[in-house]
């Protein structure tokens, strides 16, 4: 499951950004071209936040759905796998959207004093 090293990536680089402030929510980009499943890195991340300034973080995942274009014609169509044939026969397609993995956002926790 390459899920996990993936997960404690994203934990890594949040924890730098956050220097040393609690976090309260992450927001992740997933493609789902990208071979990476949500549900991994949502069990992932409990076990990966544990005695970190992510412990108890809430975890949100928007999930970018494939989009391919045509190279001959330049139809954009949905895609569920990395590879299709366009309504025109080609199979010469360029991917626009659905390979990411995205740390989107971050929200911390303020302290007023």
């Amino acid at each position: 499951m390459h899920e996990l090293g993936i997960t404690q990536n994203i934990v890594a680089i949040v924890i730098e950004h956050a220097k040393g402030a609690k976090v309260q929510r992450v927001l992740l980009e997933i493609g789902k071209l990208s071979a990476v499943m949500p549900d991994a890195i949502r069990f992932c991340f409990d076990i990966c936040t544990q005695g970190t300034v992510l412990a108890g973080a809430k975890l949100e995942i928007l999930e970018i759905p494939g989009l391919g274009r045509c190279r001959q014609c330049d139809t954009e169509f949905f895609l569920d796998k990395p590879f299709g044939t366009c309504n025109c026969g080609s199979v010469q397609l360029d991917l626009v959207t659905g390979e990411e993995l995205k740390i989107k956002e971050i929200e911390i926790e303020e302290l007023c004093v």
